[in-house]
């Protein structure tokens, strides 16, 4: 076992008491845009040290990415609970995306020849 393992795992503890509170409190709402990629991070970041021979990293890194969608799941802004969240945000995603993309064309068909649009 590489000491570096046990370091990564005492940050995840660490993140995983830090965010037990959150998770507990009820009056908590905590924004699609912060969770669902703290949570997908987790669950990157424990599928990378998996297959680097980091158990323990591993599980700690599965252990936050588990709190982060407990707090997608419970936490977040709105009347709706549950990983349905996850679509929710993906979706609202999509839609900027979109809308930044319709909006940046239209400024550049707006521009003078020769000119720039800022």
């Amino acid at each position: 076992m590489m000491w570096q393992d046990l370091i990564f795992l005492a940050g995840s503890a660490l993140s995983i008491v830090f965010l037990a509170p959150t998770v507990r409190d009820a009056t908590a709402n905590i924004p699609l845009g912060s969770s669902v990629p703290s949570m997908t991070i987790g669950a990157i970041y424990a599928a990378t040290y998996a297959t680097m021979g980091m158990t323990f990293s591993a599980a700690g890194s599965l252990g936050v990415a588990t709190m982060w969608s407990l707090i997608v799941s419970f936490r977040s802004p709105g009347p709706h609970d549950g990983p349905a969240n996850v679509a929710r945000f993906a979706r609202s995603l999509a839609r900027q995306a979109r809308q930044a993309v319709t909006e940046f064309l239209t400024e550049e068909e707006y521009a003078a020849p020769g000119q720039s649009a800022d």
